[in-house]
């Protein structure tokens, strides 16, 4: 295993991930798929109640923003909450929503850029993401909703630039 260098040794350690992973993977199942896909639909029906309750949430944690500011427990939890909509937006069929929610966890990631942050900048996260739920705006091509998008994109950057 030791090969002799001029100035030391090099150690090169075994690879073991095969073991851990299990060697090659078999054919996909599709059936197991067509399953999953068919499981999936049959929820989907729920997606909108589903959404509307975690920005609801997200509300909440804003109530609780405004109250208490963005430095403490009420800011993480919005983090929470926002981070919870970026991955469900999209598997909820609300890709704008996992957009501005992945904005508004850029602004509230750390605790010290968090407690620097605008509400008024928070609260324009907040209100776009119910205004794109209760429009029902399920397409990400929506030109209202991607011009949304990119001027709260636009504006945690410009806040993130100066922090």
């Amino acid at each position: 295993m030791r090969k002799p260098q001029a100035n030391g040794a090099l150690i090169t350690p075994p690879n073991t991930l095969r073991k851990k992973v299990g060697g090659k993977l078999g054919p996909v199942n599709m059936a197991a798929i067509a399953k999953a896909e068919a499981a999936l639909s049959s929820l989907s029906e729920n997606f909108d109640e589903w959404i509307s309750d975690e920005v609801g949430k997200l509300e909440e944690t804003r109530k609780a923003v405004l109250a208490e500011g963005l430095a403490g427990n009420a800011g993480q939890k919005l983090f929470n909450a926002a981070h919870d909509l970026k991955g469900l937006g999209t598997t909820y069929g609300y890709p704008l929503v996992s957009g501005m929610a992945d904005s508004l966890c850029n602004i509230t990631l750390e605790d010290d850029v968090r407690a620097k942050a605008s509400i008024d900048l928070v609260s324009a996260h907040v209100d776009s993401i119910r205004a794109v739920v209760r429009g029902k705006i399920k397409t990400a091509n929506n030109p209202v909703g991607q011009t949304l998008l990119k001027e709260l994109s636009d504006r945690a950057a410009e806040f993130l630039a100066k922090v």
